[in-house]
Protein backbone atom coordinates (compact mmCIF):
# COMPACT_ATOMS: atom_id res chain seq x y z
CA UNK A 1 0.00 0.00 0.00
CA UNK A 2 1.17 3.51 -0.85
CA UNK A 3 0.86 5.95 2.05
CA UNK A 4 0.44 9.65 1.28
CA UNK A 5 -0.60 12.98 2.74
CA UNK A 6 -2.99 15.37 1.03
CA UNK A 7 -1.99 19.00 1.72
CA UNK A 8 -2.55 22.43 0.27
CA UNK A 9 -1.25 25.97 0.39
CA UNK A 10 -4.09 28.41 -0.35
CA UNK A 11 -5.96 25.73 -2.30
CA UNK A 12 -2.88 24.81 -4.37
CA UNK A 13 -3.12 21.11 -3.46
CA UNK A 14 -0.59 18.29 -3.34
CA UNK A 15 -0.27 14.55 -2.88
CA UNK A 16 2.84 14.19 -0.71
CA UNK A 17 4.57 10.78 -0.80
CA UNK A 18 7.38 10.07 1.67
CA UNK A 19 9.98 7.91 -0.09
CA UNK A 20 12.66 8.16 2.60
CA UNK A 21 11.86 4.63 3.76
CA UNK A 22 12.61 3.05 0.38
CA UNK A 23 9.32 3.61 -1.46
CA UNK A 24 9.99 3.79 -5.20
CA UNK A 25 9.29 7.01 -7.08
CA UNK A 26 6.08 6.62 -9.05
CA UNK A 27 6.06 6.22 -12.82
CA UNK A 28 4.64 8.91 -15.09
CA UNK A 29 1.54 6.79 -15.64
CA UNK A 30 1.00 6.40 -11.89
CA UNK A 31 1.47 10.14 -11.33
CA UNK A 32 -1.16 10.89 -13.97
CA UNK A 33 -3.60 8.33 -12.50
CA UNK A 34 -3.26 9.52 -8.88
CA UNK A 35 -3.46 13.21 -9.87
CA UNK A 36 -6.75 12.69 -11.72
CA UNK A 37 -9.57 14.37 -9.80
CA UNK A 38 -12.27 12.00 -11.08
CA UNK A 39 -10.51 8.62 -10.89
CA UNK A 40 -7.62 9.24 -8.49
CA UNK A 41 -6.89 11.33 -5.40
CA UNK A 42 -6.63 14.58 -7.36
CA UNK A 43 -4.01 17.28 -7.00
CA UNK A 44 -2.29 20.20 -8.71
CA UNK A 45 1.09 18.52 -8.14
CA UNK A 46 2.40 15.21 -6.82
CA UNK A 47 5.54 15.47 -4.68
CA UNK A 48 7.99 12.74 -3.63
CA UNK A 49 9.96 13.42 -0.43
CA UNK A 50 13.38 11.76 -0.84
CA UNK A 51 16.66 11.59 1.07
CA UNK A 52 18.86 14.62 0.25
CA UNK A 53 21.61 14.44 -2.34
CA UNK A 54 23.50 17.34 -0.74
CA UNK A 55 25.01 17.20 2.74
CA UNK A 56 23.55 20.67 3.38
CA UNK A 57 19.93 19.63 2.79
CA UNK A 58 17.38 17.81 4.96
CA UNK A 59 15.31 16.36 2.09
CA UNK A 60 15.09 16.31 -1.70
CA UNK A 61 11.80 17.02 -3.50
CA UNK A 62 10.88 15.31 -6.77
CA UNK A 63 7.80 17.09 -8.17
CA UNK A 64 5.34 16.43 -11.00
CA UNK A 65 2.36 18.07 -12.67
CA UNK A 66 -0.91 16.16 -13.30
CA UNK A 67 0.18 15.52 -16.90
CA UNK A 68 3.31 13.74 -15.64
CA UNK A 69 5.73 16.55 -16.54
CA UNK A 70 8.43 17.40 -14.00
CA UNK A 71 8.59 20.67 -12.06
CA UNK A 72 11.83 22.39 -11.17
CA UNK A 73 10.26 24.41 -8.37
CA UNK A 74 6.98 24.61 -6.47
CA UNK A 75 6.78 27.29 -3.81
CA UNK A 76 3.62 26.17 -2.01
CA UNK A 77 4.63 22.51 -2.26
CA UNK A 78 8.02 23.36 -0.80
CA UNK A 79 6.36 25.12 2.12
CA UNK A 80 4.11 22.09 2.71
CA UNK A 81 7.09 19.72 2.69
CA UNK A 82 8.96 22.04 5.04
CA UNK A 83 6.04 21.94 7.47
CA UNK A 84 6.13 18.13 7.48
CA UNK A 85 9.83 18.08 8.36
CA UNK A 86 9.55 20.87 10.95
CA UNK A 87 6.67 18.99 12.61
CA UNK A 88 8.81 15.83 12.67
CA UNK A 89 11.95 17.44 14.05
CA UNK A 90 10.56 20.25 16.18
CA UNK A 91 12.94 22.60 14.41
CA UNK A 92 12.00 25.97 12.91
CA UNK A 93 14.33 25.74 9.92
CA UNK A 94 14.74 23.20 7.13
CA UNK A 95 16.85 23.11 3.96
CA UNK A 96 15.03 21.62 0.98
CA UNK A 97 16.84 20.46 -2.13
CA UNK A 98 15.23 20.56 -5.59
CA UNK A 99 16.62 20.35 -9.10
CA UNK A 100 16.55 24.17 -9.03
CA UNK A 101 18.83 24.30 -5.96
CA UNK A 102 18.67 24.57 -2.17
CA UNK A 103 15.74 26.42 -0.56
CA UNK A 104 15.74 27.46 3.10
CA UNK A 105 12.35 27.40 4.83
CA UNK A 106 11.58 28.78 8.28
CA UNK A 107 8.63 28.88 10.65
CA UNK A 108 6.81 32.22 10.64
CA UNK A 109 4.17 33.68 12.96
CA UNK A 110 0.80 31.97 13.22
CA UNK A 111 2.12 28.60 12.03
CA UNK A 112 2.90 29.98 8.59
CA UNK A 113 5.98 28.97 6.62
CA UNK A 114 8.46 31.22 4.83
CA UNK A 115 10.36 29.88 1.83
CA UNK A 116 13.48 31.62 0.54
CA UNK A 117 13.03 31.05 -3.20
CA UNK A 118 16.49 32.38 -4.06
CA UNK A 119 17.51 34.94 -6.67
CA UNK A 120 15.12 35.46 -9.60
CA UNK A 121 16.59 34.85 -13.05
CA UNK A 122 15.91 37.69 -15.47
CA UNK A 123 18.14 37.11 -18.53
CA UNK A 124 16.40 35.79 -21.64
CA UNK A 125 18.61 32.68 -21.79
CA UNK A 126 17.66 31.79 -18.20
CA UNK A 127 13.87 31.98 -18.64
CA UNK A 128 14.47 30.37 -21.21
CA UNK A 129 13.23 32.20 -24.32
CA UNK A 130 13.65 30.98 -27.88
CA UNK A 131 15.27 34.26 -28.96
CA UNK A 132 16.95 37.28 -27.38
CA UNK A 133 14.35 39.65 -25.89
CA UNK A 134 14.02 42.34 -23.27
CA UNK A 135 12.45 40.30 -20.45
CA UNK A 136 10.87 43.43 -18.96
CA UNK A 137 8.88 43.96 -22.18
CA UNK A 138 8.30 40.74 -24.13
CA UNK A 139 7.26 41.07 -27.79
CA UNK A 140 3.80 39.60 -27.13
CA UNK A 141 0.32 41.13 -27.07
CA UNK A 142 -0.20 42.59 -23.60
CA UNK A 143 3.45 43.59 -23.00
CA UNK A 144 4.22 40.89 -20.37
CA UNK A 145 7.32 40.41 -18.20
CA UNK A 146 9.36 37.19 -18.08
CA UNK A 147 10.85 35.88 -14.83
CA UNK A 148 12.31 32.51 -13.86
CA UNK A 149 11.76 31.39 -10.26
CA UNK A 150 12.81 27.78 -10.75
CA UNK A 151 10.08 27.66 -13.42
CA UNK A 152 9.54 30.09 -16.32
CA UNK A 153 6.79 32.69 -15.81
CA UNK A 154 5.07 35.17 -18.12
CA UNK A 155 3.39 37.98 -16.14
CA UNK A 156 0.70 40.22 -17.62
CA UNK A 157 -0.52 43.46 -16.02
CA UNK A 158 -4.25 43.96 -16.49
CA UNK A 159 -6.91 46.36 -15.19
CA UNK A 160 -8.98 43.58 -13.60
CA UNK A 161 -7.52 40.09 -13.19
CA UNK A 162 -10.95 38.70 -12.33
CA UNK A 163 -12.28 39.56 -15.80
CA UNK A 164 -9.50 37.79 -17.74
CA UNK A 165 -10.22 34.73 -19.89
CA UNK A 166 -7.77 32.73 -17.81
CA UNK A 167 -8.29 29.36 -19.49
CA UNK A 168 -8.20 30.68 -23.03
CA UNK A 169 -5.24 33.02 -22.65
CA UNK A 170 -3.36 30.76 -20.26
CA UNK A 171 -3.48 27.81 -22.64
CA UNK A 172 -2.52 30.04 -25.55
CA UNK A 173 0.56 31.62 -24.00
CA UNK A 174 1.73 28.44 -22.21
CA UNK A 175 2.70 27.00 -25.60
CA UNK A 176 3.77 30.19 -27.38
CA UNK A 177 6.89 29.56 -29.53
CA UNK A 178 8.76 32.16 -27.46
CA UNK A 179 8.83 29.63 -24.57
CA UNK A 180 10.62 26.41 -25.59
CA UNK A 181 9.91 24.79 -22.19
CA UNK A 182 6.34 26.13 -22.03
CA UNK A 183 5.53 28.75 -19.39
CA UNK A 184 3.37 29.54 -16.36
CA UNK A 185 1.08 32.49 -17.07
CA UNK A 186 0.05 35.08 -14.46
CA UNK A 187 -2.42 37.96 -14.77
CA UNK A 188 -2.08 40.63 -12.09
CA UNK A 189 -3.78 43.87 -11.15
CA UNK A 190 -2.12 46.49 -8.98
CA UNK A 191 -4.53 47.31 -6.14
CA UNK A 192 -2.09 49.42 -4.10
CA UNK A 193 1.67 49.98 -3.84
CA UNK A 194 1.81 47.01 -1.46
CA UNK A 195 -1.06 44.85 -2.80
CA UNK A 196 -1.52 42.81 -6.00
CA UNK A 197 -4.36 40.61 -7.25
CA UNK A 198 -3.17 37.56 -9.19
CA UNK A 199 -4.70 34.67 -11.11
CA UNK A 200 -2.63 31.90 -12.63
CA UNK A 201 -2.48 29.25 -15.32
CA UNK A 202 0.23 26.65 -14.58
CA UNK A 203 1.94 24.73 -17.35
CA UNK A 204 0.96 21.09 -17.12
CA UNK A 205 -1.78 21.78 -14.56
CA UNK A 206 -4.04 24.54 -15.93
CA UNK A 207 -5.95 26.91 -13.65
CA UNK A 208 -4.93 26.62 -9.98
CA UNK A 209 -6.08 28.55 -6.92
CA UNK A 210 -2.53 29.59 -6.07
CA UNK A 211 1.04 29.27 -7.33
CA UNK A 212 3.95 30.13 -5.06
CA UNK A 213 6.62 30.58 -7.70
CA UNK A 214 4.08 32.51 -9.78
CA UNK A 215 3.42 34.86 -6.87
CA UNK A 216 7.18 35.41 -6.55
CA UNK A 217 7.46 36.09 -10.29
CA UNK A 218 4.53 38.52 -10.16
CA UNK A 219 6.08 40.45 -7.27
CA UNK A 220 9.41 40.65 -9.11
CA UNK A 221 7.70 41.81 -12.31
CA UNK A 222 5.74 44.53 -10.50
CA UNK A 223 8.81 45.75 -8.64
CA UNK A 224 10.88 45.82 -11.85
CA UNK A 225 8.14 47.91 -13.47
CA UNK A 226 8.27 50.21 -10.41
CA UNK A 227 4.58 49.61 -9.67
CA UNK A 228 4.90 48.34 -6.09
CA UNK A 229 7.12 48.36 -3.02
CA UNK A 230 9.61 45.54 -2.47
CA UNK A 231 7.27 44.02 0.12
CA UNK A 232 3.79 43.14 -1.16
CA UNK A 233 0.70 41.12 -0.37
CA UNK A 234 -0.62 39.08 -3.27
CA UNK A 235 -4.25 37.98 -3.22
CA UNK A 236 -4.80 34.76 -5.18
CA UNK A 237 -8.01 32.81 -5.71
CA UNK A 238 -7.13 30.69 -2.66
CA UNK A 239 -5.98 33.46 -0.30
CA UNK A 240 -3.03 35.73 0.45
CA UNK A 241 0.74 35.33 0.25
CA UNK A 242 3.30 37.83 1.46
CA UNK A 243 6.34 38.45 -0.78
CA UNK A 244 9.53 40.34 -0.04
CA UNK A 245 12.28 40.89 -2.61
CA UNK A 246 15.27 41.77 -0.45
CA UNK A 247 17.69 44.39 -1.67
CA UNK A 248 20.50 43.03 0.52
CA UNK A 249 20.96 39.75 -1.37
CA UNK A 250 18.33 39.83 -4.17
CA UNK A 251 16.50 36.82 -2.68
CA UNK A 252 12.71 36.60 -2.89
CA UNK A 253 10.93 35.35 0.25
CA UNK A 254 7.39 33.97 0.30
CA UNK A 255 5.29 33.54 3.46
CA UNK A 256 1.91 31.87 3.72
CA UNK A 257 -0.19 29.15 5.36
CA UNK A 258 -0.13 25.40 4.84
CA UNK A 259 -2.93 22.94 5.58
CA UNK A 260 -3.29 19.18 6.03
CA UNK A 261 -6.38 17.66 4.40
CA UNK A 262 -6.03 13.93 5.17
CA UNK A 263 -3.70 10.94 5.27
CA UNK A 264 -4.46 7.98 3.06
CA UNK A 265 -3.31 4.71 1.51
CA UNK A 266 -3.56 3.59 -2.09
CA UNK A 267 -3.23 0.21 -3.71
CA UNK A 268 -1.09 0.56 -6.82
Amino acid sequence: MLKFKKMHGLGNDFVMIDCRGGQDVLSKEQVIAISNRKRGVGCDQLIHILPPKSAEADIFLDMYNPDGSELRACGNGTRCAADIIMQETGQDRVVIETVAGLLVCTRAEGGMVTADMGVPKLDWQDIPLSKECDTLHLPLDGDPVAVNIGNPHCVFFVDDADQVDLEGLGAKFERDPLFPDRVNVEFISVLAPNHLRMRVWERGAGVTEACGSGACASAVAAIRRELTDRSVKITLDGGDLHLEWRESDDHILMTGPVAYVFDGELSL
